[in-house]
């Protein structure tokens, strides 16, 4: 699953366009809890936090005494999550390119993790959201002059090991049973080598 550590907002992002709704708030590799919350609140779907407090196993599995003391803590927790992603459009979100060899004859390398089928999935609380890019199409292709490409691939070294960091717009949602889809735009992103993390290149799709 590619979740990472960090779920805190920062400041609106660089580019100056907003996500649905006029959303400037960003996330930085929020994780699968935090997207859970953040599919409810674009979706204008009530998150069930009764249901899931109950199912909490600090709740469930505490003695008759102690359980109204953990509802509360349970509660206020998932209430704080649900309030943090109010106003967020934007993700930024580390993962493996899943990069493929260079065509000399497109001139490009795709970037496999970013393909119209591709899917990052979070799961929590009961619940499953799959993340997707709407302009994946033409997120996934990296244009490199031919005289450029050996040298990426020297840098990569076997296997073509290359991580990406990618801004992510929001711009739907597709509900469904126990959770749905968030619908993204690839704003821009970075390729980099993954042992290294040098930088290989910076991309901003535009339609072909």
């Amino acid at each position: 699953m590619a979740s990472a550590a960090s779920s805190t907002p920062s400041a609106p992002p660089a580019p100056t366009t907003t996500g649905i709704g006029g959303r400037t708030g960003e996330l930085l590799n929020p994780d699968d809890s935090t997207v859970i919350f953040l599919y409810h609140e674009i979706a204008g779907i009530t998150p069930p936090i009764d249901q899931w407090v109950e199912a909490d196993s600090r709740v469930s599995f505490a003695s008759g005494p102690d359980k109204a003391a953990r509802r509360t803590q349970v509660r206020a927790e998932l209430q704080a999550a649900a309030e943090a992603v109010r106003g967020i459009g934007f993700i930024r979100l580390s993962m493996n390119a899943d990069l493929s060899d260079y065509d000399p004859s497109y001139g490009e390398f795709t970037v496999r993790a970013l393909a119209p089928s591709s899917v990052v999935t979070f799961k929590a609380l009961n619940q499953q959201v799959s993340l997707r890019f709407g302009n994946g199409r033409d997120a996934q292709v990296w244009a490199v002059p031919q005289e450029r490409a050996g040298a990426i691939r020297d840098e990569m070294g076997y296997g073509r090991p290359a991580s990406l960091d990618a801004l992510l717009k929001i711009t739907g949602v597709q509900p469904a049973p126990n959770g749905g889809t968030i619908v993204t735009e690839v704003v821009e992103y970075e390729v980099r080598v993954a042992r290294s993390g040098k930088l290989l290149g910076r991309v901003r799709p535009t339609p072909r």
